[in-house]
């Protein structure tokens, strides 16, 4: 055996066998990776804090309903939108100054109501009531904020995405939106979004290059749940959004892309179930996402990363109701299930990157929207984001 094994080194020499051994050993010591895990990033999750808002009157508007809400980094200051339709004040957002302590584990140390600012149309009035219903909002790059509205199907009025002036609050620009998006008969339409799960969702991301100048950024909108034409009664089959894609610049607002984003099964019982929020955290198309359920199981929220990239282009895509095996979706996994932590939730609809913790590290913070009923908490969750 032992001249055997000699002759064999002799003839596939020293030098070859260990490259040889080199990668039988790599080889082993490689973790095997899924391939849909390199789509996403790394994320983890941690619950912080929770801080509850009191009921309460601010300037003669009643605070509730808040339904979004964007960090202002440079200012340190959040703006939280109400989704009132003028029933409790003017169509509305809110400015908070929030502050954590400085030591022990990170948590909420004050939450302070500053300002309300009421949105004005493009004459500089204020919204007739009814006729705007806010439920996204994202500070943009030229420092404007953009507004997501569901529009009411049943009194003709369409959904829209405005840019409105931060400081003023009235409208400066509207952002095209498709034909499909826009119902065509207020009792029995065949197309256009679905009364009061329109567009819910909305996400910014860019930066200024400095010196008054501002390269042209992303917008990203979404749907709370399918088109009237994507709708498919099917209950063992996942209702599909559509999310989209907009470049913004001094001299455009294009939609440039669209694609299939699936939500999760409706679950048994459920009276509400869509997509709230979507938050932009890479600029390799990563993004969070905010899915919440209400019915005879109570509230039902999880919070996912998305991966875009592959994803089909469905802006020529007439209808996601029948055989989409063939349309690539946005991609999704897993973050948080809130049912797995202490807290019980509310009505989750908002979240943004907020400020650095005192560790340094980066917090996610999520609103509750308490439909304006006493009873129920509007809940500012302190997260941390970590990658």
């Amino acid at each position: 055996m032992a001249e055997w094994m000699g002759q064999m080194l002799r003839r596939i020499g020293w030098r070859s066998l260990a490259l040889l051994l080199v990668l039988v050993l790599t080889s082993c010591a490689i973790p095997q990776i899924k391939a849909e895990d390199r789509l996403f990033l790394p994320l983890t999750v941690e619950l912080l804090d929770v801080y509850t808002l009191p009921p309460q009157e601010f300037e003669g508007t009643t605070v509730g309903g808040l339904s979004a809400l964007t960090y202002d980094r440079p200012r340190d200051r959040l703006y939280i939108l109400s989704d009132d339709r003028g029933r409790f004040g003017p169509a509305r957002f809110y400015t908070l100054a929030i502050t954590l302590k400085r030591s022990g584990p990170p948590k909420f140390d004050t939450v302070t109501l500053e300002a309300f600012t009421p949105l004005l149309n493009a004459e500089g009035n204020p919204y007739p009531q009814g006729s705007i219903d806010p439920e996204g909002i994202a500070l943009s790059p030229r420092d404007t904020l953009f507004i997501a509205s569901e529009g009411d199907v049943r009194e003709s009025i369409p959904p829209f995405i405005g840019e409105f002036d931060r400081e003023t609050g009235q409208a400066i620009a509207t952002l095209p939106l498709p034909k499909r998006y826009l119902s065509d008969d207020p009792d029995s339409p065949s197309q256009g979004v679905q009364n009061n799960l329109s567009l819910e969702a909305l996400t910014v991301t860019g930066s200024s290059s400095g010196a008054g100048m501002i390269e042209p950024f992303r917008l990203f909108a979404a749907t709370e749940s399918a088109l009237v034409q994507d709708y498919n009664d099917d209950p063992s089959q996942p209702l599909n959004s559509r999310f989209l894609h907009y470049l913004i610049g001094d001299d455009q607002n294009t939609l440039i892309a669209e694609h299939r984003y699936p939500l999760d099964l409706e679950p048994s019982g459920a009276v509400v179930n869509g997509l709230t929020d979507l938050l932009a955290i890479a600029p390799a198309g990563h993004f969070l996402s905010l899915e919440r359920a209400f019915g005879l199981r109570g509230m039902q929220v999880k919070l996912y990363q998305l991966a875009t990239g592959g994803a089909t282009d469905t802006s020529t895509i007439p209808s996601l109701s029948g055989d989409v095996s063939g349309i690539s979706p946005i991609r999704k996994q897993l973050v948080l299930d809130f049912a797995e932590t202490p807290l019980a939730v509310d009505n989750l609809e908002g979240m943004t990157l907020g400020p650095r913790l005192p560790d340094g590290g980066q917090s996610l913070l999520i609103v509750s929207d308490n439909n304006f009923e006493s009873d129920r908490a509007t809940q500012l969750i302190l997260l941390r984001l970590q990658t």
